[in-house]
């Protein structure tokens, strides 16, 4: 499968390990260009790339990028993908350490994920927000594994969210459907979901605990 990941950072990076560990095609981008990503380049086999061609022919495209960053994405980041491409939205809101106050998840009151949509004109699906990022490496396990965790899934296009699931079985992770994303508040920071390392049966039941209020510290 050819994959797009946007953003080399801790979560990009990793993903980009283990999906090439898999066999995949892998574009890889950052905002300071491909010739930074040489090291990670000569590692993996991925394609450093400049980000407005990173989703060219992408079946997956993977959006890890501080949320604060989104807005300054390439126009028409997405244009080049391939057709019904499922989009990753990896992202946090984070006002107080990184972000600063984000009027429309502030104001509006959508959700992360939502408010990232809107900006890249195409529908996401919110996964491996929660996720550490060196699990991404170390934690995976086969099916069937007892030690084997969940990670929760959102979005609102299914066939997409089928894509995602899949791709992250073969990561060697199950999946819990988390809804649609104007619910995907149950697992942004703050929620009990957030960071868990849990079977399928603790994330549903940390999804269903979940307040709809956004914590103080969570809040700009």
């Amino acid at each position: 499968m050819k994959i797009g990941i946007i953003g080399a950072g801790n979560i990009g990076g990793n993903l980009t390990r283990r999906l090439t560990a898999l066999g995949h095609d892998v574009s890889v981008a950052n905002s300071r260009g491909p010739e930074t990503l040489k090291e990670l380049a000569e590692e993996t086999g991925a394609t450093p790339v400049r980000a407005e061609d990173a989703a060219a022919g992408a079946q997956v495209v993977v959006v890890t990028v501080p949320l604060k960053s989104v807005p300054d994405l390439p126009s028409g980041l997405l244009d080049g993908a391939a057709e019904g491409a499922a989009v990753i939205d990896t992202g946090n809101y984070y006002p107080r350490e990184r972000d600063g106050r984000i009027a429309g998840i502030e104001d509006e009151g959508v959700t992360e994920s939502r408010w990232t949509e809107r900006h890249l004109g195409h529908p996401v699906i919110k996964a491996f927000n929660g996720t550490y990022a060196q699990d991404i490496l170390d934690r995976h396990r086969p099916a069937g594994d007892p030690e084997r965790i969940a990670l929760p899934v959102a979005g609102d296009d299914e066939q997409a969210k089928r894509t995602v699931r899949a791709l992250i079985d073969a990561l060697g992770f199950d999946t819990v459907d988390a809804g649609g994303l104007d619910t995907s508040w149950r697992q942004q920071p703050g929620t009990p979901v957030y960071g868990l390392r849990a079977d399928a049966e603790g994330v549903e039941r940390a999804l269903s605990e979940a307040s709809e209020v956004r914590p103080a510290e969570f809040r700009g």
